[in-house]
């Protein structure tokens, strides 16, 4: 087993529509105004974001986000992840009820931070957990920064 490898899946409902919910999540430069642990992102052309997020456990991790797939048609979100993380993330977005939405956020990744490389056997339960809490506050924050659009 790599015990520095990563599979990530998270379910959101939101109380949304989809087109709604996309044109949020198709600009990661501003997820830091309703998403508390993406500490810092920042476009550097059109397809390429950087950013520093940090949950629970006090390390922060940079990522550069660059996208491979933009689908508004499939409400599909598609980027590959280099720096302390290596691999991809996918959001997806699916209608839910009359004018919610559905989303489904996966992640695959090769921890590359050092820090996180030599702590990965008896870590790995937190950094689930970190994870897990993560997700659950962008939720949250998603959610309410589309009820205050």
């Amino acid at each position: 087993m790599d015990w520095n490898h990563y599979r990530f899946r998270s379910l959101w409902t939101l109380p949304a529509p989809p087109g709604a919910v996309y044109a949020v999540l198709e600009h990661p430069e501003r997820y830091p105004r309703w998403w508390p642990q993406v500490r810092d992102a920042r476009r550097v052309d059109d397809r390429t974001v950087t950013a520093r997020v940090r949950s629970l456990v006090p390390y922060a991790l940079r990522v550069t986000l660059v996208g491979r797939r933009r689908d508004p048609a499939a409400r599909v979100l598609e980027t590959t992840l280099t720096g302390d993380l290596e691999g991809w993330a996918r959001w997806t977005l699916v209608p839910h009820g009359t004018r919610g939405t559905r989303v489904l956020y996966e992640q695959e990744v090769r921890a590359r931070k050092p820090l996180l490389r030599r702590l990965a056997v008896p870590g790995r339960p937190l950094f689930r957990a970190n994870h897990a809490l993560m997700m659950r506050a962008g939720r949250r924050g998603l959610a309410a920064h589309l009820q205050a659009v």
